[in-house]
């Protein structure tokens, strides 16, 4: 550890399980680089949609991803905290697209894909403090993290809150939409033979579904404290 505390945490989940809102708040508190390793997936797709690349051609797919130029900085007076530059151009705003929600699982699935992507991870990683969130950051992508912590919440709970958010955005699609499209992404990602969504061994495992973001942040910030005098 640097400085007397976990220099390099890994926050992994399920979608909608408060993973990127912790690992975002913990980062501004630690003055840690906040980096979300799924925006690498839907960088690589949004490319493959910009180039013509049907995302099904994993062939194409993964050539694109192992010669794409992507990086990730800290922008801390801004909203999101960071810029995805590919080829030095700062994509950051395309990346939550419906085209993109609608492909990026498959393409994240891709081995080619995964194994370009945790290269760069893991350069990211390691040239400065962060806190890094994603699905594998703990089990492949940064196995010695100094602190692994892994956050799950029943389907229910994670469809209520991702409902809530469209509403907010002014969207129409409804919670048992959501719900259903939520358990189908879980089975996906939990049986993927690359990469599966699952807690390291050495992870603390959180359930998030009866906390609020500022119990989980809580219960959080005081797993780091611990992890310092360790």
């Amino acid at each position: 550890m640097a400085a007397g505390r976990a220099s390099v945490i890994a926050i992994d989940g399920p979608a909608a399980s408060g993973k990127s809102t912790l690992a975002r708040r913990l980062a501004e508190t630690l003055g840690y680089l906040y980096f979300d390793t799924g925006l690498m997936y839907r960088a690589v797709t949004r490319a493959a949609l910009d180039q013509g690349i049907p995302p099904e051609d994993e062939t194409a797919v993964g050539r694109l991803a192992e010669e794409m130029e992507i990086d990730v900085v800290a922008a801390p007076a801004d909203d999101p905290p960071y810029r995805v530059l590919v080829g030095g151009q700062d994509v950051t705003r395309s990346l939550r697209a419906r085209q993109v929600d609608a492909n990026v699982s498959q393409v994240s699935a891709y081995q080619q894909v995964r194994q370009a992507m945790t290269a760069r991870q893991r350069e990211i990683g390691q040239r400065r403090q962060v806190v890094m969130v994603g699905r594998d950051i703990g089990t492949v992508v940064l196995p010695d993290a100094d602190l692994k912590i892994y956050l799950e919440a029943s389907a229910e709970a994670r469809a209520r809150r991702r409902f809530l958010e469209v509403q907010a955005k002014g969207e129409s699609t409804g919670y048992e939409a959501i719900l259903k499209s939520m358990r189908a992404r879980d089975a996906y990602d939990s049986t993927r033979s690359i990469a599966p969504l699952k807690p390291a061994d050495d992870a603390v495992v959180l359930d998030t579904t009866d906390l609020s973001i500022d119990e989980t942040y809580e219960r959080t910030l005081a797993l780091v404290r611990a992890a310092a005098q360790t």
